[in-house]
């Protein structure tokens, strides 16, 4: 049925309303058949797997009860000091991000606790002196969608209006980024995850992050939300994507104080108990610690120290990071490798081919994403909410599936996939049928 004139699929689009009725009928059977094997698959966020956990182990032996607990300019990790972070690990971080050490604050587990408390900070404080948010009419957030759901939940828990940002092959639509930015003072922010995107895999252009760094913004306390998440986050040796430094950019355009850059090592050693980060300008960096002073006694250094010491350097972190690569890889091309053999010509759906990140960016005909995911829930394999993507998780056409091929093994994410096209096809001959 799907392949003819010669070795070409044919495009269900091209299918009689007969020819879809049998090969409906086809489906119907091969799902009934599927959900009789009784899977039991949970990709709905992107949690590294057991192997990936396993790799950083041998870090809870770095440091025990016979360790010297003192960093290298001979502060105790166990006592107070080092608001910012031991000097070590601020090193290692600064490196892993690719900014200064000066410009680094070195914080919990959790950089979207940084993200959060930076909001909040700005709707309770301002910024570095403005006029707080909670006193504004209106403040809004630029979103580059399909994006990141946990950026949104910030932004709407704050009562911030979202703008759906289209994002490209090269990055967000910086003609409509500088329209909103350049002449409405009310958009204040907007998210970014610069490099290989969640959920897209992209990566921003050169063009596009000067861009970014070259804007006028109407309002003196707009600020650019750089998560730059997967910095490191490679599969493959030969073929990794690289970024301009956005701090350097905003400094050299005469914007140093625009940006925030947020990472953390959730997915390098383990989530939950990693370190996390922000860098920017030296004003945004006092303006922060001058309410850490009054937030908190200092982070875990313990954890900080564990951390430097088992990486060492940041070329220790790369090599560690290729290990990640090499168990995330197989699970990354047995989703493509069997979107590809299933799928491929048939009109019915278009996915990203990311080279590093932890997603899948599947677009599905219009109308179809709640569909096909309640499908793949019912036969075993529960799959990000549809609409999660977008902000207030309402995606208007219906149509992103974000695919998070981390936690399986390659033979479950093999199989999962196999039950992801069979409802892809399905819900999408079942949407032609209703069209016609």
């Amino acid at each position: 049925m799907e392949v003819e004139d010669g070795e070409r699929m044919k495009s269900y689009r091209e299918l009689s309303r007969d020819e879809l009725l049998e090969l409906q009928g086809a489906l119907n059977k091969e799902y009934a058949d599927a959900k009789a094997k009784g899977m039991s698959l949970n990709m709905a966020r992107g949690k590294p797997g057991f192997s990936q956990l396993d790799l950083a182990m041998p870090m809870l032996d770095v440091v025990n009860s016979t360790s010297d607990m003192r960093t290298v300019l001979g502060n105790d990790t166990r006592n107070y000091g080092d608001l910012d972070g031991i000097g070590e690990c601020r090193r290692l971080m600064a490196d892993m991000m690719g900014v200064k050490k000066d410009n680094v604050v070195v914080c919990g587990n959790s950089s979207l606790n940084i993200m959060y408390d930076t909001v909040s900070r700005s709707m309770t404080k301002g910024v570095n002196g403005s006029t707080p948010w909670c006193k504004l009419d209106k403040v809004k957030f630029l979103c580059p969608v399909p994006g990141y759901d946990r950026h949104f939940a910030i932004t709407e828990f704050f009562g911030i209006e979202m703008i759906n940002i289209p994002l490209l092959a090269d990055g967000p639509d910086m003609d409509l980024v500088e329209k909103y930015v350049n002449e409405d003072a009310s958009v204040k922010g907007i998210w970014c995850v610069p490099k290989y995107s969640n959920p897209t895999g992209i990566s921003y252009s050169d063009e596009v992050v000067k861009r970014f760094a070259n804007l006028r913004p109407a309002a003196e306390d707009f600020r650019i939300y750089w998560d730059n998440a997967y910095c490191i986050h490679h599969l493959y040796d030969d073929e990794q994507d690289e970024i301009l430094n956005i701090l350097e950019e905003c400094e050299k355009a005469g914007n140093p104080d625009m940006v925030y850059i947020f990472a953390s090592t959730s997915k390098i050693s383990f989530p939950g108990s990693g370190v996390s980060a922000v860098a920017s300008s030296q004003a945004n960096v006092d303006f922060i610690e001058a309410q850490m002073t009054i937030q908190t006694i200092g982070h875990d250094k313990i954890n900080q120290l564990r951390h430097s010491r088992f990486f060492k350097n940041i070329d220790g972190l790369k090599e560690h990071m290729k290990l990640h690569a090499d168990l995330l890889r197989p699970k990354f091309e047995a989703v493509l490798d069997t979107l590809e053999a299933e799928l491929g010509g048939l009109g019915i759906g278009e996915w990203t081919k990311p080279k590093g990140g932890y997603f899948v960016s599947f677009d599905a005909m219009e109308g179809c994403a709640k569909a096909i995911v309640a499908r793949c829930k019912e036969a075993g394999v529960v799959l990000t909410g549809a609409g999660a993507t977008f902000p207030y998780k309402k995606d208007p056409k219906d149509s992103n599936i974000r695919i998070a091929p981390s936690f399986p093994t390659p033979e479950e994410m093999k199989e999962a996939t196999n039950l992801f096209v069979l409802c892809v096809k399905l819900v999408s001959v079942e949407k032609l049928l209703e069209e016609m």
